[in-house]
């Protein structure tokens, strides 16, 4: 019996578009695809640089224009692909996120190469992501590899101090938030900076603010993270 796959789609309230920061090329271009047709786009780059983001925003976006859109971590099915993509290509838009995951494995390789030629064959919308380029001789099937160089590439570089105080602004803001200069200059000299933890951070502040019902100033937030030393 063939596995299936969830249902939900996991997009978070932080995986939007606007909340994105910079390569506002990449982000044009995501945000099209969302709600275009008959387009391959491959999005490379390091962990942390937020392709897992904008594949997630994509398929919101395309929910929100009443195309069927599906969301696959590729990782998480390694070793089985060929027994949960079946069917695929009854969406409008599907995302496939950490691709590298089936590179050195011949038969996850198959699976990709024939749902491409199947998403293709029906005009479909494919985005890829994955931190090993298109072209990286470290793909294991030639046919696939070649395959994924011919869609539009998008780079994306991680975010520097710079961009990622932006970003916790930007998630504060959909919060109700206000994150002022001296809460980001104590934060990012005591905490792990990337996004993802900064984020998981800022979500603890939040719901300490709304029970304390106070602003997030720096003695407010070294007592917030004080007592969850205390607690650890």
């Amino acid at each position: 019996m063939r596995a299936q796959l969830p249902l939900a789609l996991p997009v978070g309230p932080d995986q939007r578009f606007d909340l994105f920061v910079g390569h506002d090329w990449a982000v044009g271009a995501v945000r099209a695809a969302a709600t275009g047709d008959d387009l391959v786009l491959f999005i490379e780059g390091a962990e942390g640089s937020g392709k897992s983001h904008l594949l997630l925003a994509a398929c919101s976006a395309a929910h929100r224009a009443g195309r069927r859109a599906r969301y696959l971590p590729v990782a998480a099915f390694a070793g089985a692909l060929a027994s949960i993509i079946d069917g695929l290509e009854s969406n409008d838009l599907v995302a496939l996120d950490g691709i590298e995951a089936a590179a050195s494995s011949r038969a996850d390789g198959e699976a990709l190469f024939h749902l491409h030629n199947r998403l293709r064959d029906r005009r479909r919308t494919l985005l890829y992501a994955s931190r090993l380029p298109a072209g990286d001789p470290a793909w294991a099937l030639p046919d696939l590899r070649s395959r994924l160089g011919q869609g539009l590439r998008v780079s994306l570089a991680a975010l520097d101090d710079d961009g990622r105080r932006e970003a916790l602004r930007r998630r504060a803001a959909r919060r109700g938030l206000e994150l002022d200069d001296a809460v980001l200059d104590w934060l990012f000299r005591r905490v792990d900076r990337d996004l993802k933890s900064l984020t998981a951070l800022l979500d603890r502040l939040d719901r300490a603010a709304m029970s304390a019902q106070r602003k997030l100033t720096v003695p407010f937030v070294r007592s917030v993270l004080e007592q969850g030393d205390t607690l650890a």
